[in-house]
């Protein structure tokens, strides 16, 4: 078993520039792959992206996720955008459940999952979906598992110290991505 923790298997969002015009996308794309590969450790497949697409399509007018939103305007398809708003979703969920996890050492992960699943989704979701919902978030795995799978046989504190870093890097990507989307118009977070 590995001595690294995931967290540092990873490119994390601590990682991510964040300059003048924006977040650049290549580099949140990466430490956004590791989130994916998170839950393939945990074994759901959550997420798919098609930031990377329009990304791809165009990389000069998308080089940060901002312009990516920007370069979206004035087409008829706004892909792009709808993806980078649902990923900004679930990534606002999942560091909220994660900080959560860390600010409360007893509270087991479904009930981490929960608190931030009412915090940022449900008001998005129909009745049936948080029905569903419901259901998933108590899916969640024992926070003891959760610990051993991601720690990988690192020492505990290495892995705090780890996964404080990246939530750290990725609380500031999702609000200043929440603060664009909605303050310039392009949906809610």
């Amino acid at each position: 078993m590995s001595s690294q923790p995931y967290f540092e298997t990873v490119k994390s969002f601590a990682d991510v520039p964040i300059t003048v015009n924006g977040v650049e996308t290549l580099v949140f794309l990466e430490a956004s792959e590791g989130l994916v590969q998170l839950f393939d450790l945990l074994g759901s497949g959550v997420f798919g992206f098609g930031v990377r697409t329009r990304y791809q399509a165009d990389s000069s007018r998308c080089s940060t996720l901002e312009n990516l939103v920007r370069s979206e305007v004035s087409l008829e398809d706004r892909h792009g955008t709808g993806c980078l708003i649902r990923l900004t979703r679930g990534l606002t969920f999942l560091c909220r459940a994660l900080q959560h996890m860390q600010n409360d050492p007893s509270m087991e992960l479904h009930v981490c999952f929960k608190r931030s699943y009412d915090e940022v989704l449900r008001h998005h979701h129909t009745f049936f979906v948080r029905s569903l919902a419901a259901v998933a978030v108590r899916a969640a795995p024992y926070r003891r598992d959760f610990y051993t799978r991601i720690s990988q046989g690192a020492p505990r504190e290495k892995l705090d110290a780890e996964l404080a870093k990246w939530l750290s890097g990725l609380d500031v990507i999702v609000k200043r991505l929440k603060g664009f989307i909605e303050g310039e118009g392009y949906g809610r977070i």
